[in-house]
């Protein structure tokens, strides 16, 4: 079968999720060939992509590559595609994912797929379009299909493989080193998971009615080791974040569950959240727009509901 390439994401040497549902992904449509882009590469990272199913690593360590914004990923992604001449090239639907992916289809003359949430036999991508309101089959008909895949889109599932490295060096063009990283900060991470990246995620919207009040979602999201969301209409309030806005503008979450508090359902949120795998709302309007694509609802005020089932998850822990 032919070699799939995917591209490694990782933080301080650790392989974030969204590499093994690629991973996992490739592998029912060929031969999954992971590329470690930078510094950080260890006996550990090899052991996880190789139980995930990476038959090749494609190792390239330069510093240069992460010292610089984004470009020479895409330089290094142009030069597999021309030696190794894979089936597709994976990466994450990401903000700098979908940029590389962009940047790769110029340099290879290949068309390119972002915001896939599916991926099947041909290479036919499930897309979600206009704001989420259509859902169309897409594919490549040029060049090498490049596909940028929503985190959550696949569950990840270890079949172990060779992972047999080879080292490769690349060449940064002058225009690859236009931009130039000069100072990162670190951002303290909390107990809670990625919103993009995590399996649950608890959201509160207008209905919330305060700042304060998003205390109950957090609470919610901790009984259930989940990620915190917010609306639009809270995050313009000053409620919460705009980190954590899920929606249109915001942020894309593809959960396995998702739970929407006191969110009406407009079209700018559930362009974010439409392909969760299960959707539960909260609201007390009867008629709100989040019913229409709820698998569960619940009529109700959230500031009586939200308390309830957090207490009644406690119990069953």
């Amino acid at each position: 079968m032919s070699e799939i390439l995917v591209l490694v994401e990782h933080v301080d040497g650790e392989v974030k999720k969204v590499t093994l549902e690629l991973l996992t992904l490739a592998r029912s449509l060929g031969t999954p060939a992971a590329v470690w882009a930078g510094p950080g590469y260890s006996g550990d990272a090899k052991a996880k992509l190789a139980e995930y199913g990476a038959e090749k690593i494609y190792v390239a360590s330069s510093p240069d590559i992460v010292d610089y914004v984004v470009a020479p990923k895409a330089e290094l992604l142009a030069q597999l595609v021309s030696s190794a001449s894979p089936a597709a090239v994976l990466v994450a639907a990401t903000a700098e994912g979908k940029e590389i992916a962009g940047r790769l289809a110029v340099k290879t003359d290949s068309g390119v797929i972002t915001d896939a949430v599916g991926l099947g036999e041909g290479f036919v991508a499930d897309q979600s379009i206009f704001g989420g309101g259509v859902n169309v089959h897409s594919r490549v008909t040029k060049g090498t299909p490049i596909v940028a895949v929503r985190p959550n889109s696949t569950p990840p599932s270890p079949a172990p493989a060779a992972g047999t490295e080879e080292e490769v060096s690349v060449t940064l063009s002058d225009a690859a080193r236009a931009a130039r990283i000069v100072d990162r900060v670190k951002q303290e991470k909390g107990a809670r998971p990625e919103l993009t990246e995590a399996a649950i995620v608890v959201s509160g919207g207008r209905g919330v009615g305060s700042a304060e009040n998003f205390s109950i979602i957090e609470e919610l999201a901790d009984s259930l080791g989940a990620a915190v969301g917010a609306s639009r209409a809270a995050t313009d309030a000053g409620w919460y974040p705009h980190q954590f806005q899920v929606g249109q503008t915001g942020k894309t979450v593809s959960p396995q569950l998702y739970i929407a508090a006191g969110i009406s359902g407009a079209i700018q949120h559930r362009a974010g959240m439409q392909t969760a795998k299960t959707i539960v709302a909260i609201n007390k309007d009867p008629e709100a727009p989040i019913f229409e694509l709820a698998d569960f609802g619940v009529v109700g005020d959230l500031h009586q509901v939200v308390p309830q089932l957090t207490e009644e998850i406690k119990k069953r822990k």
